[in-house]
């Protein structure tokens, strides 16, 4: 009788298991523009910045991205701030999480913790709690939509509203 057998050293599992989550690139300070013929359409900065290859790659910035979207003039629309990115490179998405602040040129404020962005449809949209706050009121809701420059948008389950001047002209009575 023959037996024969087959023995992995865990060490080297271990190994080829750590290179395959390890990302292929980790870049600092760095700042991604995306255009569509010649007009200036995202600029995308981050403090780091880790691509990982693989058959779904992506991007993801542990250390906050600031996301400035453009009109046709080349003047801001909006932007869009948060601690946590990653970039799906198959579907062009990008998800924002952790403390995700939008804010257009009207001044008005979208408070999240998670948001997707879709490049190709230019949208922004979220199932989770959302605070948006104008001028004269806060809105509280679970889902948004909007387009990227953060001018149209739909808030879904809404919460409640808050008329900021009716509040500031009861408090003094």
């Amino acid at each position: 009788m023959i037996f024969t057998g087959c023995v992995n050293d865990m060490k080297e599992v271990n190994a080829i298991v750590e290179r395959e989550l390890l990302p292929v690139e980790v870049a600092d300070d760095i700042r991604i523009i995306y255009s569509d013929s010649a007009l200036l359409k995202v600029i995308l900065e981050a403090k780091h910045l880790e691509r990982f290859l693989g058959e779904n790659p992506y991007l993801e910035m542990t250390e906050g991205v600031h996301v400035r979207f453009y009109n046709k003039l080349g003047q801001v629309e909006s932007e869009l701030r948060s601690n946590y990115a990653v970039s799906h490179q198959n579907t062009d998405i990008m998800e924002a999480k952790e403390d995700v602040v939008v804010i257009n040129q009207k001044g008005e404020t979208l408070n999240t913790e998670h948001l997707i962005w879709e490049e190709k449809t230019e949208r922004i949209h979220t199932e989770e709690f959302v605070k948006i706050t104008t001028e004269d009121e806060v809105i509280f809701g679970h889902g948004f939509e909007s387009n990227q420059d953060f001018t149209k948008y739909r808030i879904k389950k809404i919460k409640g509203t808050i008329n900021l001047k009716d509040a500031e002209s009861t408090e003094g009575s």
